[in-house]
């Protein structure tokens, strides 16, 4: 998975962009990696964003039932 995620990176941002300053890399990468976890559809996440995902699995967490366990 981070092999993917990090030929994604570096085919989309690090070998596109030629990078003026520290502050110029940062600005570019937020921005990438903002449209990479807020508005691209993951194919391996069910079409969802992996925020979406990340939502998503918060609220089956929050309605799923609580188990409680007796000390003996």
């Amino acid at each position: 998975m981070i092999e993917s995620f990090n030929g994604r990176l570096r085919d989309e941002c690090l070998n596109v962009h030629a990078f003026e300053s520290i502050e110029d890399a940062r600005q570019i990468l937020e921005a990438w990696r903002n449209d990479y976890n807020q508005h691209r559809p993951h194919g391996s996440l069910g079409h969802l964003t992996p925020s979406e995902y990340a939502l998503k699995g918060q609220e089956a967490r929050s309605k799923a039932p609580r188990l409680e366990f007796k000390r003996v």
